[in-house]
């Protein structure tokens, strides 16, 4: 299963994004966002690929101000971010 990061500006934001991605059924969960990323408040979102475009209306809906894009790793093994 590919996961994907959403990657935050702000701690509150992430766990804000958490919470609302929660009472929508997607299980996210709040890790360390990876160094190689050099963005952020230390805190991501993980989700499932499946659970794309749910996180992806919750973000855009609630207009974090801190939401930096999202993360996924590539062939390579580094995170690449991308906008939704």
């Amino acid at each position: 299963m590919t996961e994907i990061l959403a990657v935050f500006r702000s701690r509150t934001q992430a766990a804000d994004c958490k919470a609302k991605l929660a009472a929508r059924g997607v299980k996210g969960v709040l890790v360390a966002t990876p160094a190689e990323i050099k963005t952020g408040c230390g805190l991501s979102v993980k989700i499932s690929a499946y659970d794309y475009n749910i996180a992806l209306k919750v973000i855009l809906g609630a207009e974090y101000a801190a939401f930096t894009g999202f993360a996924r790793r590539g062939k390579s093994g580094r995170y690449y971010i991308n906008m939704g």
